[in-house]
């Protein structure tokens, strides 16, 4: 351990947590383990939650906006947080006295199929990972990402990207960066409950990344989910009348596509007021990504 590391306490940084978007999202089979095999093409949009962080001489992580409900110590920032702490001990590149404080500005709805959770938790990971000076390579971050959610990493590696498996195994990808108005319907949907369901799609074939991409794009949950959450369904019968709409994840959310802002924004004025709505540009890169480049320069 290195004892004699002088610790830089930074000024509070303000850090994106973009959310993402699951363009298709395919079951190809279920794993001895009980996890599913997927293939899902991630994107992200320039949305989403803002991290403010702050390091000090503390030796502690705190957390200044608790979630009602949510123990602080399950906290998937504090988590993000405690765990790069662990590793960068165990490395001797952190004194003992390093510590952050932790503030949430939260857009994202919880349990939307947007990634909020993951996304935030990736987000403390990069932003500690530069502001601790810890020097770990994005993909040692990745790989420790993943045992705090399967969406982890895709948000520290930061580039769209096709990921097969249980999500961890990535391939760059660049799909056409539209315009999107993304919708929650209110309801809270559980991905136990939906990966669970009997009557879920589950043996799609796996295909070359080249297939994929020239498919019409769908989503193996949203049958189920329809079918089991009447939100849901109206919300998509909704915003097909105007694009061509399906769930992200495991929902609630449902994302409709359009070329252009303009287009997007005319119809996120006819949604109904108690839908949670917002309008996004779809980016290959993620905002993340693009925030710590301009502190690097």
């Amino acid at each position: 351990m290195s004892e004699g590391k002088t610790l830089t306490v930074s000024r509070r940084q303000a850090w994106p947590a973009p959310a993402k978007l699951n363009l298709f999202l395919y079951i190809t089979g279920r794993r001895s383990d009980g996890y599913h095999n997927l293939q899902t093409l991630f994107q992200f949009v320039d949305y989403g939650d803002t991290l403010n962080i702050e390091t000090n001489a503390s030796g502690k992580i705190s957390l200044l906006t608790p979630v009602e409900g949510v123990p602080e110590e399950e906290n998937l920032i504090v988590r993000a947080a405690k765990l790069l702490h662990q590793h960068a001990q165990a490395r001797g590149t952190l004194p003992r006295n390093a510590g952050a404080a932790l503030a949430i500005e939260k857009r994202l709805p919880m349990g939307g199929g947007l990634g909020g959770g993951s996304s935030d938790a990736a987000t403390v990971l990069v932003a500690l990972n530069h502001q601790w000076q810890t020097g770990f390579s994005l993909r040692e971050l990745a790989a420790w990402g993943l045992a705090l959610g399967a969406d982890v990493p895709v948000f520290v590696e930061g580039f769209a990207a096709l990921a097969q498996g249980v999500g961890e195994k990535l391939t760059p990808v660049s799909p056409e960066e539209k315009w999107y108005l993304v919708v929650h319907p209110g309801v809270n949907i559980s991905t136990p409950a939906v990966f669970n369901d009997p009557e879920l799609i589950r043996h799609t074939p796996a295909r070359e990344i080249s297939e994929l991409l020239s498919t019409e794009f769908r989503n193996d949950c949203e049958p189920v989910v329809r079918k089991r959450f009447r939100e849901v369904e109206q919300l998509v019968s909704w915003l097909l009348e105007y694009a061509p709409s399906r769930l992200t994840g495991t929902g609630a959310c449902v994302f409709a596509e359009f070329d252009t802002e303009s287009a997007a924004r005319k119809v996120f004025e006819l949604a109904p007021k108690e839908w949670q709505s917002f309008v996004a540009r779809g980016v290959n890169v993620s905002p993340l990504h693009r925030r710590l480049a301009e502190l690097l320069e």
